[in-house]
């Protein structure tokens, strides 16, 4: 059963179908065993958040933050 879903996921990617940033991105991490980025990628998304709401009115309450 596994080895079908397998074979699916790969012709659909094959045949060009578009399946997004975060499930590319899950993909690669899965097929490539680097499962370690994991942790490096949630501490860029949490700086990447913090960046974005320090342009806003949030800012005082993210710098009490540190």
């Amino acid at each position: 059963m596994q080895q079908k879903q397998k074979r699916d996921q790969n012709d659909s990617l094959e045949n060009g179908a578009d399946i997004g940033l975060l499930a590319e991105a899950w993909s690669f991490l899965r097929e490539n065993k680097k499962y370690w980025l994991i942790p490096i990628l949630i501490v860029f998304s949490f700086f990447g958040l913090l960046l974005a709401l320090a342009g806003t009115g949030a800012a005082p309450f993210i710098y009490t933050l540190f």
